[in-house]
C-alpha cells in the first residue's frame, strides 16, 4: 500500500448554527474566485435554491459547490475547493452527516455576537467524532454588538470540552488540535476576512477572503489515497434530471471512475450487480458539466443507476471493497399522515387524494432523506412518518402541499423507547436569549412544561442567555407562546440532549377550541356575536363543517357553536344594522402554527388552498360521550 495525496484538491464544509451567515460566505467565496460568466446575475444566497429555503430563510437541503482558486496562496497551480454547504437547524442534522462523510476538514461559523449556540454543538461534535480537522471562522465582526473575544473564547472552550468528553471513544482524537485551531475573522456579506482580529463591530483589516482560502489550504488537508487499491465510491446524495433520470452524488475515495465504466454496485443488503456508468459530471461553481474521468477525492455526480440510495458503494467488478454505511442518529418526534377525510375533500380539479399516492410520494422521500423513517400503523390510509423535529416533518407537509396532496396530519407525537422496564422519552437542550423583562415569564412558562435550568449568563448588554433541559413534548407548541410572551424579542434553540425517564403529563395549551356544530358558510353577524368570549381562524364566507376547529376559546374546555347563524329578517328598519366595522380580524395561522395548536383529539387538515384544524371524530354527540366517558375514568382512579 503507498499512500498518495491530491495536493490539487480540498474537501471542505461549512457548519454553523442555523442564520450566521454559511450561505452568504460562499456566495462570496463564489464571486472572488470569478466563478461565474460575466453574463451572469449573481442573487444573494444562491445556494438556497429551493423556495421553502429562499421563503423561510434557511438552508434545508445539503449542497455542493466547486470552487478554482488561483490565488497568490495557490503556489503550484489551480486548486480545486470543493464546498458543502450544510444546514444550521438540528431538525436537518441528517444532511450535515451526509455533508460531513464528503469532506476532510470543517469552517466552523460562528456568529460575533451570538456565540457557539446548540447547532454548533451538534455539528462539532459530529466533525470531531469524524476526526476533521477545524477552522473557526467569527463571521459578522461588523454587527454593533460584536463581542469577538468573548465568542472565540466561548468556541475555544467548547472545542476542549467536546475533545475531552469524546476522548475515552475516540482515544486517537488529537486534543493538541483542538487547542491551537486557527481563527480568521470575517464579514461574509462584505466578504472581507483577516487573522488580525478587529474591534468589536468593526470591519476586518482586509478587504477579500485570500486568509480564508489560505487557512483552507494550509489546515485542511489534501485527499489521501492507496493509489494501489481498486476503486471506491460512496454515495452521499441524490438528485434527479429531467434528460439523465436519478443522479447519484459521490465522494471517490480510491481508484478512478470513467463515463462508459462498468462498475459493480453494492447495495445495502450486500447485493451486487454489475452497472454501466451513462454519465459522468463534476460540478463548477452552480452547474455540472459532463467530464470524462474522475480521481481520487473528487466529487461527481453519476447516471444510470435507476434506484441507487444514500450509502451504497460502486467499486471495481474485480475486487468488490464495499464501504461501511452512513449512519445517522434516530428520530425523535413522529406524526400520523393520511388522506384526507374531511366532508370537503376534493372540491379543487386535479389534487392528489389516494392513499396510493400518497404512499408513493412518502417512499420517494424516504429515497433522499436518510433521517426520516415511515412506519405502518396498520391502517391502510395513514402513516407514522419519523424524524429529527417538529420543523423537519412540517417541511415535508409543506412540500407535499404545494405538489397538490390533499392530506390528514395527526399532532406531533414523541418517539418513547423501553430502558429496564421504564417508558424513556427524548429530551433536548434548549439555549434562550430574551431581554432581561421577560426573564421571569420565559422561566415559568419552561417549569410548566417540565424544563430544568441548567445556567443562566447575563452578558450586561441588557439581555440573558439561558440553557435549560426539556422533554422534546414541552417543546411542541412551545415557539408561539414563547414568541408572543416575549413580543418577539426572544430567541431559542434546541438540539436533542438524549433519552431520560418520562416527565408526566404535560400540558401545553391552556385555552380549548371553538368547533363547528352544521356545515355551512360564516357569516359576520354569527362572528359578532361571539367575538367578545373567544379568537376566530375563519371569515365570513370560509366554508365549515361539523367539527372543525373554528377558533380559540377563553376557557380551557372545547365549545360548540352555531358559526353559519344568520339575521333573521323583518320589515322594521335599524340604525344599527350590520355595523361591521367593530368586527375582530381574524387569525391566520400558518401550517407550522396548526400543528403547535392542535390537540391529542385534533388533527389538521392540508390541501393546496387551505389548512384547517379539526375533530379527529367530527360527529358532536359521539364526542361528547367520549369526554363523559373520560372523565368518569379520571374520578375513579
Amino acid at each position: 500500500m503507498a499512500v498518495a495525496t491530491r495536493s490539487d484538491l480540498r474537501n471542505v464544509a461549512i457548519v454553523a448554527h442555523v442564520d450566521h451567515g454559511k450561505t452568504t460566505l460562499v456566495d462570496a467565496m463564489l464571486k472572488q474566485t470569478n466563478s461565474f460568466d460575466a453574463h451572469f446575475s449573481a442573487e444573494d444566497r444562491m445556494m438556497d435554491s429551493n423556495d421553502l429555503e429562499r421563503e423561510k430563510g434557511i438552508t434545508i437541503l445539503a449542497k455542493n459547490t466547486a470552487i478554482e482558486y488561483s490565488g497568490k496562496h495557490a503556489t503550484n497551480g489551480p486548486i480545486t475547493i470543493n464546498v458543502i454547504d450544510t444546514p444550521g437547524h438540528a431538525d436537518f442534522g441528517g444532511e450535515v452527516e451526509r455533508g460531513l462523510s464528503m469532506v476532510d476538514g470543517v469552517v466552523l461559523l460562528v456568529d460575533a455576537s451570538e456565540g457557539p449556540l446548540p447547532q454548533t454543538r451538534f455539528v462539532l461534535r459530529k466533525a470531531l467524532e469524524a476526526s476533521l480537522p477545524v477552522v473557526l471562522l467569527v463571521n459578522k465582526t461588523d454587527r454593533p454588538d460584536a463581542r469577538i473575544v468573548e465568542v472565540v473564547s466561548e468556541s475555544q472552550d467548547l472545542l476542549l470540552g467536546l475533545a475531552s468528553d469524546l476522548h475515552e471513544d475516540f482515544p486517537d482524537l488529537d486534543l493538541d488540535a483542538a487547542l491551537h485551531v486557527p481563527v480568521v475573522y470575517a464579514s461574509g456579506r462584505a466578504g472581507a476576512a483577516s487573522h488580525t482580529q478587529p474591534e468589536n463591530g468593526s470591519m476586518p483589516d482586509n478587504d477579500d477572503l485570500e486568509p480564508l482560502f489560505e487557512a483552507i489550504l494550509q489546515h485542511i488537508p489534501a485527499p489521501t489515497y492507496d493509489d494501489e487499491a481498486p476503486l471506491q465510491a460512496h454515495v452521499t446524495n441524490l438528485d434527479a434530471s429531467p434528460f439523465l433520470g436519478r443522479l447519484a452524488l459521490l465522494r471517490v475515495f480510491n481508484g478512478e471512475i470513467k463515463k462508459g465504466q462498468t462498475v459493480a454496485w453494492v447495495r445495502h443488503n450486500g447485493e451486487v450487480s454489475n452497472v454501466r456508468v451513462t454519465e459522468l459530471l463534476k460540478t463548477k461553481a452552480l452547474e455540472r458539466f459532463p467530464t470524462e474521468s474522475a480521481g481520487p477525492g473528487d466529487i461527481v455526480a453519476v447516471a444510470g443507476f435507476p434506484d441507487i440510495t444514500i450509502g451504497e458503494t460502486l467499486a471495481d467488478p474485480d475486487d468488490v471493497r464495499p464501504l461501511p454505511a452512513i449512519t445517522v442518529d434516530e428520530p425523535a418526534i413522529s406524526m400520523t399522515i393520511g388522506t384526507n377525510t374531511s366532508p370537503l375533500v376534493g372540491k379543487v380539479k386535479g389534487h392528489k387524494l389516494t392513499a396510493r399516492m400518497v404512499k408513493d410520494r412518502l417512499d420517494r422521500e424516504l429515497v433522499g432523506n436518510v433521517s426520516l423513517k415511515v412506519v405502518d400503523i396498520g391502517n391502510p390510509d395513514s402513516w407514522e412518518v419519523q424524524g429529527r423535529g417538529e420543523l423537519a416533518l412540517a417541511i415535508l407537509v409543506e412540500n407535499m402541499r404545494r405538489e397538490g396532496f390533499e392530506l390528514n396530519v395527526g399532532k406531533p407525537q414523541v418517539v418513547v423507547r423501553k430502558v429496564s422496564g421504564k417508558t424513556h422519552e427524548p429530551y433536548e437542550h434548549l439555549t434562550i436569549d430574551v431581554p432581561e423583562e421577560h426573564l421571569g415569564a420565559v422561566t415559568q412558562l419552561l417549569a410548566s412544561r417540565k424544563g430544568r435550568m441548567e445556567s443562566m449568563v447575563n452578558h450586561g448588554t441588557g439581555w440573558v442567555r439561558m440553557e435549560f433541559v426539556v422533554p422534546s413534548r414541552g417543546l411542541i407548541g412551545f415557539r408561539t407562546e414563547f414568541l408572543t410572551m416575549t413580543r418577539g424579542t426572544g430567541i431559542a434553540n434546541a438540539i436533542s440532549h438524549g433519552y431520560e425517564e418520562w416527565a408526566g403529563q404535560i400540558v401545553t395549551r391552556q385555552n380549548g377550541s371553538i368547533v363547528s356544530d352544521r356545515s355551512g358558510t360564516v357569516t359576520p353577524f354569527a362572528i359578532i356575536g361571539l367575538q367578545e368570549r373567544m379568537s376566530f381562524f375563519v371569515e365570513p364566507g370560509d366554508e365549515v363543517y361539523e367539527g372543525m376547529v373554528i377558533g380559540e376559546n377563553s376557557r380551557s374546555d372545547d365549545m360548540d357553536v352555531n358559526i353559519t347563524k344568520e339575521k333573521k329578517l323583518t320589515n322594521m328598519r335599524q340604525s344599527t344594522s350590520d355595523t361591521f366595522e367593530s368586527m375582530t380580524p381574524s387569525r391566520q395561522l400558518s401550517l407550522e402554527e396548526c400543528l403547535e395548536f392542535a390537540r391529542e383529539d385534533e388533527c389538521v387538515e392540508v390541501t393546496p388552498e387551505k389548512v384547517r384544524i379539526r375533530k379527529v371524530v367530527l360527529d358532536q354527540t359521539e364526542r361528547a360521550r367520549t369526554t363523559s366517558r373520560l372523565k368518569k375514568q379520571d374520578a375513579s382512579v
